[in-house]
């Protein structure tokens, strides 16, 4: 059984500390958590949700920062220190601007300073499996988008436990893993840039009830099994960005939009709401993601803009009212330079990774 009174949401998956560089040099640079999994939760806690993640942290500078910005927005941090803890992820995100006037971003997971790896994502263990399951009664959604044996098993007693299990795969993963989180999942979200559809959606056996292929600035593709068959691709096309200053990060407000509008209620609530439902969670979904494009950083919208005043915008972009964004910056804790675990304190200054040297990009 799901409460809707305060719906309640866990996640395990990429949990990071963000990096962001922005386009203008005197702008020192941002730390945030990110990853897709830490911004969908933390959005959701943004929209009123209740908010578990599930991770590994340490208690490492970058986890401590994390953890930090997660609690400044109500993300609760029950699961965040799963034995054994490791290092959290950190992602550097640099923002530029292409010769057309409009962003592009490029992540590295690797330090521009001294060139080594940032610490990378390690999925919870079993271990912390038997401990977590009976804090899982009561929840609404279970959000995953890195795949373990660990992750599928919460996912597994979420569902069983009433949950709408949402999966965002980030691109192929174990073929076995991929197969039983697809038979799993009743919500399986994927960027057509990384993926061009995933096999088994839709497949006779599997859970899933809602399929969506995010397109970019071209909107998106959505099937639906909410009538007993499987219906047609429906294309939504974009809502136009007010204003386009970064794209990160629009797909984690799509998704967390979907959630809030359509999965509330567990799963008997995803099936109640139908397909006229599922349609007007994914075009909150998409005016939450234009909403976003207006700000630095996957989630720079929230720091700048305060909940109450964000629903009314919202409200006004959905229906085609809203001529401008209006930045009043929330207050939040100083953050303290992190650097990375490698290198010495002294090549730990907020600006210079513009022009270091980075082993991989993207």
């Amino acid at each position: 059984m799901t409460s809707v009174a305060q719906p309640k949401i866990f996640g395990a998956g990429l949990i990071a500390l963000d990096l962001v560089i922005g386009p203008d040099p005197a702008t020192p640079v941002r730390s945030w958590a990110g990853g897709t999994c830490g911004n969908v939760l933390s959005i959701m806690a943004y929209l009123g949700w209740d908010a578990y993640p599930i991770a590994r942290m340490n208690g490492d500078p970058a986890s401590d920062r994390v953890r930090s910005d997660m609690a400044r927005w109500g993300v609760h941090l029950d699961w965040a220190n799963c034995a054994p803890t490791t290092h959290t992820p950190i992602i550097v995100q640099e923002i530029r601007r292409g010769r057309d006037g409009r962003p592009r971003h490029r992540f590295s997971w690797a330090c521009p300073h001294c060139g080594e790896w940032l610490p990378s994502f390690k999925a919870v263990t079993v271990s912390a499996v038997e401990a977590i399951k009976p804090a899982l009664a009561g929840a609404s959604v279970f959000f995953l988008d890195r795949l373990s044996r660990a992750t599928l098993t919460l996912a597994a007693e979420a569902s069983a436990r009433g949950a709408v299990v949402v999966f965002e795969p980030s691109g192929k993963s174990n073929d076995k893993l991929m197969a039983e989180a697809i038979a799993l999942a009743h919500v399986v979200k994927y960027a057509d840039e990384r993926l061009a559809g995933v096999d088994g959606v839709m497949a006779e056996g599997s859970a899933t009830l809602v399929e969506v292929q995010t397109l970019g600035e071209q909107g998106l593709n959505y099937r639906h099994r909410l009538d007993d068959s499987v219906s047609d691709w429906t294309r939504l096309s974009a809502i136009p960005a007010v204003r386009l200053t970064d794209t990160c990060g629009s797909g984690d407000w799509c998704t967390a939009g979907l959630i809030a509008g359509a999965a509330a209620g567990g799963q008997g609530g995803l099936r109640r709401i139908g397909a006229g439902g599922v349609k007007s969670a994914l075009r909150y979904g998409q005016a939450l993601a234009a909403w976003n494009c207006g700000f630095e950083g996957a989630r720079g919208g929230m720091y700048a803009v305060e909940p109450g005043k964000f629903a009314v915008q919202i409200s006004q972009m959905m229906e085609g009212q809203l001529e401008y964004l209006v930045a009043e910056p929330v207050e939040v804790d100083p953050a303290q330079p992190i650097g990375c675990p490698a290198c010495p304190p002294t090549l730990a200054g907020p600006r210079a990774t513009r022009n270091g040297r980075s082993k991989r990009a993207a």
